[in-house]
């Protein structure tokens, strides 16, 4: 049921911005309407069309053109949309120093590698131990927590062991996705 609401929420979220412009559009035109038909007689006609409503088509094309060109400008000319991408990179903590549980797994498993081709290299052992402490330190985050529920809830694993956490911070975070809200 949450899935299919959220669904839902996500396809208003995404029809908004095509109704949005008809809106803009349509408001728009119509606060301009009164200020210029006076232009535009009823009773005179174009191809057959009547001049009212080629006023109201013209106003509603300018609003469109605007509306497109101020897009082009910000995204092509000004290019405004990279730095609040770069922002929302900055801020979104999975991006910079936090690992969500799939990219621990991988890392760990490369890690795990590393440790065991180069085991004489003083560099890479001490690289795979701030690895090893970087993946515990990560685990004790909620999304851990809540992998390991899913793991075990959904995948129906009794045992997702994750070989590269002692096995005190493994007890932790089996503990935690036990004690998880469901919501």
């Amino acid at each position: 049921m949450k899935k299919w609401l959220m669904r839902q929420y996500w396809r208003i979220q995404q029809s908004q911005a095509i109704i949005g412009l008809g809106f803009w559009t349509a408001t728009i035109t119509l606060l301009v309407w009164p200020y210029v038909s006076w232009r535009f007689e009823s009773n005179e006609t174009l191809l057959y069309i009547p001049m009212t409503y080629i006023g109201l088509f013209g106003i509603a094309t300018s609003v469109l053109t605007i509306v497109l060109l101020v897009g082009f400008f910000y995204d092509v000319t000004f290019g405004l949309w990279r730095d609040h991408i770069t922002v929302n990179q900055e801020r979104n903590p999975f991006s910079t120093y936090k690992l969500n549980p799939t990219w621990g797994l991988v890392i760990a498993q490369t890690n795990e590698i590393l440790r065991r081709i180069a085991s004489d290299d003083e560099e890479i052992q001490r690289y795979c131990k701030f690895i090893d402490r970087m993946l515990v330190w990560n685990s004790k985050e909620e999304i851990w927590a809540r992998a390991m529920s899913s793991w075990k809830d959904i995948m129906g694993d009794e045992d997702p062991f994750l070989f590269y956490l002692d096995d005190e911070t493994r007890t932790n975070l089996e503990q935690a996705a036990d004690n998880l809200e469901e919501f």
